[in-house]
C-alpha cells in the first residue's frame, strides 16, 4: 500500500472513531501551519528532498509529511509530486506558487493559513482580497432569469419566445 493510501486511509476511514480523528487532525493542522510558517517565511526557496528527509526537516511522522504534500501539490509551480506513487525514499520538491498556494487555501476555508502574518510580505492586500473574490466566486452558482413564454425571445428577433426560440424547446 502506498504513503497515501496509508495517509488517506487513517484521517478518512473508520478505524478511528470520532475522538481519535478530531485528535488527529488537531495534530495535523498544528504542523501543517508550523510548516506553512517556515516555507512562506522564505517564499522563493525550493524545498527538496525525499519525504523521510522533509518529515525529520519539519520534525513530523512520514505520514503526516505525506498529508502535506498530498495538500499543497495543486500549489505548486508547474509541476506537481508523483504523490499517488511516492514512498518514504521518493525525491520530491516543494516550490510554491504563492497566488495558486492562497486561493487553494481559500478554498479550502483554512483560514489559520491564509490569514498567516507571512503572507503580508508575500502578497499585498489587493492581491489577496483579488484572489479571496475570485474563489468566492468560483463556487456562486447564479440563477438564469426565467424566460416565460410571452416574453420577448432573449435572441433579439422581436417575438415571443414561444413563437421563436422557445418553440422546440
Amino acid at each position: 500500500m502506498s504513503l497515501l493510501e496509508n495517509w488517506r486511509n487513517l484521517a478518512y476511514g473508520k478505524d478511528l472513531n470520532d475522538k481519535q480523528k478530531d485528535q488527529l487532525w488537531k495534530g495535523y493542522f498544528a504542523v501543517e501551519k508550523g510548516i506553512y510558517e517556515q516555507i512562506l517565511s522564505d517564499p522563493t526557496q525550493v524545498v527538496t528532498g525525499t519525504v523521510k528527509q522533509l518529515a525529520e526537516k519539519y520534525g513530523t511522522e512520514i505520514l503526516i509529511m505525506t498529508g502535506f504534500l498530498d495538500g499543497i501539490n495543486e500549489s505548486l509551480k508547474g509541476y506537481q509530486n508523483p504523490i499517488e506513487t511516492m514512498d518514504e525514499d521518493t525525491e520530491v520538491k516543494i516550490e510554491i506558487d504563492p497566488e495558486k498556494l492562497y486561493y487553494n487555501m481559500v478554498e479550502a476555508k483554512a483560514n489559520w493559513l491564509y490569514e498567516l502574518p507571512q503572507w503580508d510580505a508575500i502578497l499585498t492586500e489587493e492581491r489577496r482580497k483579488e484572489l479571496y473574490k475570485q474563489q468566492k466566486a468560483s463556487g456562486t452558482i447564479r440563477k438564469e432569469k426565467k424566460i416565460f413564454p410571452n416574453d420577448p425571445c432573449p435572441c433579439g428577433s422581436g417575438k415571443k419566445y414561444k413563437k421563436c426560440c422557445g418553440r422546440n424547446a
